[in-house]
């Protein structure tokens, strides 16, 4: 196992690992995400395995990346280490990986958490990328990345949630009802659950929060989708206001919602 020195990232895949494809870079990642936890003093390993899709031999670097999130949502990057990184800690198999044509292979890597690490929770993303491609002007161009994010929660680390506002708002050309949550723990959270809703028509509607990231310190919009009676019906259509009530929760936090939501 070596270190790997700081490298930048252009692209950050958060919600799953799916087939990438540019220029012959066809690969798939499993799994997309890790959330586990570690002691103080310990080593976490765990192992990551790559697909390569495409007929031909695929060659790969890999390198690790800070990453936090915008507040639309999408990923920010920066290829100096952030204040209080923990990618010192990691240490991954090796810096390349040769994958035989339509074949997989398997990579390992771990964080070697300091026996004084404070409690909180060790963020950073494992990035595949394609081999470089130099350009009849002489630059170098990348194939391909896709990364796994690692979410490793340290001794009591935990998030702390709080339900600041309810609200609608456009989310993808329609408007859905929103909750605003503050995170003031030091690990994130991710809510799941489910919300009964009862629409001014008097239908009755079940909402299932968005599976978005709720870092520490920061606060987010999480939108409330709402679950289609079956796999080929449509989505309901909402009709405000709309009467919610029920309970959201990330393990072990729990969040009580009864309240009215319309728009503005």
């Amino acid at each position: 196992m070596k270190r790997l020195a700081c490298a930048a990232i252009a692209l950050l895949a958060l919600a799953g690992a799916l087939p990438v494809a540019a220029q012959g870079f066809a690969v798939q990642v499993s799994p997309p995400r890790f959330e586990e936890s570690a002691k103080p003093g310990t080593v976490h390993r765990n192992v990551i395995e790559v697909t390569n899709s495409s007929p031909a031999e695929g060659r790969f670097r890999l390198k690790t990346a800070d990453w936090t999130l915008a507040p639309d949502g999408s990923a920010v990057f920066s290829d100096a280490l952030a204040p209080g990184s923990c990618r010192p800690w990691v240490a991954i198999e090796a810096a390349t990986l040769q994958v035989a044509p339509n074949a997989r292979r398997r990579f390992r890597f771990e964080v070697s958490v300091p026996a004084d690490a404070p409690d909180g929770q060790c963020r950073f993303a494992l990035v595949i990328e394609g081999e470089p491609e130099i350009k009849p002007d002489g630059s170098m161009q990348v194939n391909g990345r896709i990364a796994i994010i690692v979410y490793l929660t340290i001794g009591d680390g935990a998030p702390v949630l709080t339900l600041v506002d309810t609200l609608v708002q456009p989310v993808e050309g329609r408007d859905l009802p929103i909750v605003r949550i503050r995170n003031t723990g030091n690990a994130h959270a991710r809510l799941s659950g489910f919300l009964d809703a009862i629409g001014a028509d008097g239908r009755r509607i079940t909402l299932l929060p968005s599976a978005d990231p709720i870092l520490p310190g920061v606060t987010r919009d999480i939108a409330l989708l709402p679950v289609a009676e079956s796999a080929d019906d449509p989505a309901p259509v909402l009709s405000f206001p709309l009467r919610l009530k029920g309970r959201l929760e990330s393990p072990p936090l729990r969040l009580d919602i009864d309240t009215d939501v319309a728009k503005p």
